[in-house]
Order: structure tokens, then C-alpha cells, then sequence
């Protein structure tokens, strides 16, 4: 079955320069992408600097970034309390949810098969 895309009518595609799709693949392939979806599908709802401490290595400015463009796409909501300080929370959305089945094998795979990796790593020097 071929999707439709709404703004164009024309077919999604993602090989095609012009459709929107190759943006969201590109999005939704990002390392902070696919760690931020893995954590929240873990852990439920979390909080800004519970996922940053979650996700070593990620610059405050890249998480910002990232969870800014993720809510933009629909993925998860961000829901300020208003405390003092004011509490943030981050939770995937039923579309966010859908994505979490395909980045939990991609990030199981990669686990899995580190080793070869860096064997080939190591034979292609």
C-alpha cells in the first residue's frame, strides 16, 4: 500500500529529494533521536535532567535540539508544571510509542554485534 503525502499528493518516497519523508528518516536516524526515543520507552516519562544524565555524552544545547524537534514532530509532549523550579517532563506520544519497537532492535542489533564490528574496524586499518 502507498502512502500519500497530504501536502504534495504525490507518493511518499523517501529516495526522492522533494518528499517530506526524507527529512523525518533523516530525523528519526539521529543518534540523539534514537537514544532519547530508547530511554523514555524504558523508563516512561522523564525528566529533562534525568535524561541527560540517561544519555552520556549529549550536549545540553544537542538535547534541547532534539527533544525541541521530536515534540515538533509529534513524537512526545513536554509538560511544564508550574513549580518553582518550574519541572519539565518528557513522555513519547502514542506516535513516538510506534517508533520505539524499530529503535529498541536498532540499538539491540548494534549491542549484539559490536564485537564483529570492531573486528572489522580493527582489520580495515
Amino acid at each position: 500500500m502507498t502512502t500519500i503525502v497530504e501536502s504534495s499528493g504525490l507518493a511518499a518516497d523517501c529516495y526522492s529529494a522533494k518528499c517530506p519523508t526524507r527529512q523525518v528518516l533523516d530525523h528519526i536516524a539521529g543518534k540523539w533521536t534514537v537514544l532519547i526515543v530508547d530511554a523514555l520507552m524504558e523508563q516512561g516519562t522523564m525528566r529533562y535532567t534525568d535524561l541527560s544524565r540517561r544519555i552520556g555524552g549529549v550536549s545540553q544545547k544537542m538535547l534541547t535540539q532534539t527533544l525541541r524537534s521530536l515534540e515538533g514532530d509529534g513524537f512526545l509532549t513536554r509538560t511544564v508544571h508550574p513549580t518553582i523550579p518550574p519541572r519539565v517532563d518528557y513522555e513519547l506520544t502514542e506516535l513516538g510509542r510506534s517508533l520505539a519497537e524499530p529503535i529498541s532492535a536498532l540499538r539491540h542489533w548494534a549491542e549484539l554485534h559490536i564485537n564483529e564490528i570492531e573486528q572489522a574496524r580493527r582489520a580495515a586499518r
